[in-house]
């Protein structure tokens, strides 16, 4: 094609942007529109081997998404850190690149493209950022003769209009994304209040590890077996307990529930027992206890491991005798009662360092349910947050709903609170939200804002040794992994250096987003970054 013909020029140019806007306008899928418009610069205006580079989330490197022209072995290779290179730079700084004859250039990386399959004379290399509300979203970028007629700049503010473009696509794509991500977590939220065995009692989710927890539940729950919940604090101990009271025979009989860890321990033995008028100063009359008042129903022993020794010994009696004795009274009391127990601790370990019995331990292991926390169940926490969404808006008299990439990010938080702490953080982005939509910027300042808070057994541990530590690897985390699902945390290596870099870099040094991007927690992140010594 000639370029001396000016006209000629702007007809090309008016028809590339005329067919680039079409395919965009009758496109939803970005794939043919992109890749269409690539072709176009390339066959009318002679812009070669046009790519679209993108961030990939996952590796923090920037890669060919979209590409004219490169095979696919090509556009593999096409893979750049950030600020590395031409590419990497422009994506980087935000700024376009022109560079009129790349075997002049140090910096240009003839990565994807070997030289010698390009035209043996100068060949250009032209840059342009693509943005979407000041903030960079890849990058894209041609080849073309330096010895063409058509100017430079003429090329730079036609690419500038084809980013725009390109970016508004990106955006309508991400918009797509999270409404069939909406539509498919109502779908899931609805399906789970219809079909799941844990519905009617208010246990939401559809993850393998919920449910296998759900079906031991309702296995024993017609049954007086003694049963003992196990797992951290917020993951629905007292939901699942109240299950078992409903499934039961006992459903018509009363649920008393009681917190062994809430009650000062010279009150506690009082509430569970009951006491004898005149038993102690105040005691003006009698009263029955917990364990008395959940006669013919289900008692509820939550946080049992921090239940005295004393007291301990006195429940077992309640579970080998079914009899109590009030305080201060002579007589025995017979009750029909069944247990429920609970605890986020280790009782074996508590067993082994003689702070709960031996024998109480087996008396309350008898069926024994772990409940996954919030972290283990893939796929939940979309369901839950919609749930929590449409309980807070009820509550509130709010009408918000989740912003582009806001269920993204929810899912990739590693939740040391479990449910309670996601529900929170549902409100509380409900009653923030600009104009009814919880977008990713008010979710990531909450997630910072509460950035310190790690559930105990996610404290990094020394493992101590008399031998200092050799080479790069310098400690371990440590974390209990009874917890099926559960992924231990990993040691620290020398080679986690340039992804950690590369995800600060990603995230404009923001260590939340940093950490969440590649799977760690703040915390674990900041661990890291002390221990490999990575300034930022």
């Amino acid at each position: 094609m000639s370029y001396n013909n000016s006209e000629e020029t702007i007809d090309s140019e008016l028809l590339v942007i005329q067919q680039a806007t079409k395919l965009i306008a009758h496109s939803l899928d970005p794939d043919p529109a992109v890749e269409g418009t690539l072709r176009l610069l390339s066959q009318l205006l002679g812009l070669n081997r046009g790519r679209v580079v993108l961030p990939n989330p996952q590796s923090g490197r920037l890669e060919i998404r979209f590409a004219y022209g490169l095979t696919e072995e090509e556009r593999h290779k096409g893979s750049y850190l950030l600020g590395e290179g031409i590419t990497g730079r422009v994506f980087q700084t935000g700024q376009m690149a022109l560079i009129q004859n790349i075997d002049e250039e140090p910096t240009y990386l003839t990565r994807a493209i070997d030289r010698v399959k390009l035209p043996n004379e100068a060949v250009a290399y032209i840059a342009v950022p693509i943005v979407l509300d000041d903030q960079p979203l890849g990058v894209l970028a041609v080849h073309r003769l330096r010895s063409r007629e058509r100017p430079f700049q003429r090329d730079l503010a036609l690419l500038q209009v084809i980013a725009t473009y390109i970016g508004q696509v990106l955006r309508v794509k991400e918009v797509i994304a999270e409404r069939t991500a909406y539509l498919m977590s109502e779908n899931k939220l609805l399906r789970n209040k219809l079909e799941s065995r844990g519905a009617p009692y208010g246990i939401i989710g559809e993850s393998p590890a919920l449910q296998r927890a759900i079906e031991q539940a309702i296995q024993v729950a017609r049954t007086d077996t003694t049963v003992l919940l196990l797992g951290e604090s917020g993951t629905g101990k007292e939901r699942f307990a109240r299950m078992q009271h409903m499934a039961s025979d006992r459903a018509s009989g009363p649920f008393i529930g009681i917190n062994c860890a809430a009650i000062p321990a010279s009150l506690i033995e009082s509430e569970l027992f009951g006491h004898e008028k005149g038993a102690f100063t105040g005691a003006t009359a009698s009263k029955k206890g917990k364990i008395e008042l959940a006669d013919g129903g289900t008692l509820f022993l939550d946080e049992i491991g921090d239940l005295d020794m004393d007291l301990q010994a006195k429940l077992l009696k309640v579970l080998e005798q079914r009899e109590i004795q009030r305080v201060g009274g002579t007589r025995d009391i017979s009750v029909n009662v069944r247990i429920v127990a609970a605890t986020h601790q280790n009782l074996q370990e508590a067993v082994n360092e003689n702070r709960f019995r031996l024998d109480l331990f087996y008396r309350l292991n008898v069926f024994p349910i772990r409940l996954p926390p919030l972290r283990a169940r893939q796929g939940d926490v979309p369901i839950l947050a919609r749930y929590f969404l449409n309980a807070a808006n009820e509550e509130y008299g709010c009408n918000a709903i989740f912003g582009p990439g806001s269920l993204e990010i929810l899912e990739r938080y590693p939740w040391p609170g479990n449910i309670r702490q996601l529900e929170n953080m549902v409100k509380r982005a409900v009653l923030q939200c600009v104009d009814t939509v919880i977008d990713k910027s008010l979710l990531e300042r909450i997630l910072q804002e509460e950035e310190g808070i790690m559930h105990p057994e996610s404290e990094p541990k020394a493992r101590h040794t008399d031998q200092p530590a050799q080479g790069n690897a310098v400690e371990y985390h440590s974390m209990s992994s009874m917890q099926e699902g559960i992924r231990p945390y990993a040691r620290v290596r020398g080679d986690e250096v340039e992804q950690i870099i590369n995800a600060l870099n990603m995230n404009h040094g923001n260590k939340t987003r940093a950490a969440i991007s590649i799977g760690l927690t703040p915390r674990q992140l900041r661990y890291r970054m002390q221990k490999l010594n990575i300034q930022y």
